[in-house]
């Protein structure tokens, strides 16, 4: 009988050293108080481009920078015309005029992606409506409709400008009134007009 007894006692002594000495049971010991599994998180914008490196420029097929051509006509020509359409009403000598419409901005607006360093560049001809009101004689007053046309408007070379305005004979029979009217249209829109391409120069700028 106690040979029995001390048979078992060594023998549960035995199976409590196997416990502790194996994989399974260790692992069960160490799984109180362990760090929470852990979850997927999305990585922010900044982890993403490189520990806090600059972005890329350019498409993501075209990281290196290399050289890259984005058409941006469809956003330019918009904007264009939205701006042409708020230039200010004029008033000159024999009468006032403004711009009834903005009828066609025609040509190409580009984003060019070079090395990483980004190119911006346009080439438009424009076309306007102007309506008048024109004294033709002491006190008489005459609505009328003439053309704007901006026949080359090129990135940065709005110093150079040009804006040609036409007024049917039909309309105004006094060549020399006609003219006038013609020189004072130029000499009061142009301005105008260049100053409001120079906005869309700035905004392109930051496409």
């Amino acid at each position: 009988m106690e040979e029995d007894a001390q048979d078992g006692v060594a023998a549960e002594k035995e199976n409590e050293l196997k416990k502790a000495s194996s994989y399974r049971y260790w692992v069960r010991s160490e799984v109180t108080g362990a760090a929470p599994a852990l979850l997927p998180r999305k990585l922010t914008e900044r982890e993403m481009s490189g520990n806090g490196k600059p972005l890329p420029l350019g498409s993501l097929w075209n990281q290196a920078g290399t050289w890259e051509e984005k058409s941006l006509n469809s956003w330019a020509w918009k904007r264009v015309k939205d701006l042409l359409q708020g230039v200010e009403p004029v008033e000159f000598e024999d009468g006032n005029a403004h711009v009834a419409e903005v009828s066609s901005c025609s040509g190409d607006a580009t984003l060019v992606t070079v090395r990483q360093k980004k190119r911006v560049g346009y080439s438009f001809e424009i076309s306007m409506t102007v309506k008048m009101e024109v004294f033709i004689a002491q006190g008489v007053k005459k609505d009328l409709e003439g053309t704007m046309k901006v026949p080359e408007a090129c990135y940065g070379e709005l110093d150079d400008l040009q804006l040609e305005v036409s007024i049917t004979q039909s309309q105004i029979a006094d060549c020399a009134q006609r003219k006038r009217i013609t020189q004072a249209l130029v000499a009061s829109f142009l301005p105008a007009i260049r100053c409001k391409l120079e906005q869309f120069e700035s905004e392109l700028k930051e496409r």
